[in-house]
């Protein structure tokens, strides 16, 4: 099954202050340290934001809520990717996006996710 790039997602993650995973080198520590185990987190969804995949973005929402936010990843990555903060900006896409929620977010996060 071929993936769908959807460009205005794409748009939404390259503008948005809270993601940062074009510095992930792809190698895998942040898979080998989690505690939870969550092979997914970060490295393939981080690439599928980046290249506007949403809908495997959208289809991971189990595991992006599965994250414990320890930044043991984070303290370990060579690429010093803000691992927590992408985490937590997919979140907050899910959150509008699967389950209509806007609550909490801020004028900025309203203002791009109404544009999407």
């Amino acid at each position: 099954m071929a993936s769908r790039v959807d460009l205005a997602f794409a748009e939404t993650v390259a503008t948005s202050n809270g993601f940062d995973a074009w510095a992930c080198l792809n190698c895998g520590v942040c898979s080998a340290v989690c505690p939870v185990g969550i092979d997914l987190l970060p490295r393939r969804l981080f690439r599928y934001a980046v290249l506007g995949l949403k809908e495997e973005v959208l289809g991971q929402t189990e595991a992006v809520f599965q994250c414990l936010l320890c930044r043991l990843c984070e303290e370990n990555c060579p690429g010093n990717v803000h691992i927590a903060e992408n985490v937590r900006f997919l979140r907050g896409y899910i959150a509008s996006e699967v389950f209509g929620l806007d609550a909490g977010r801020g004028q900025e996060e309203r203002h791009v996710a109404a544009h999407t």
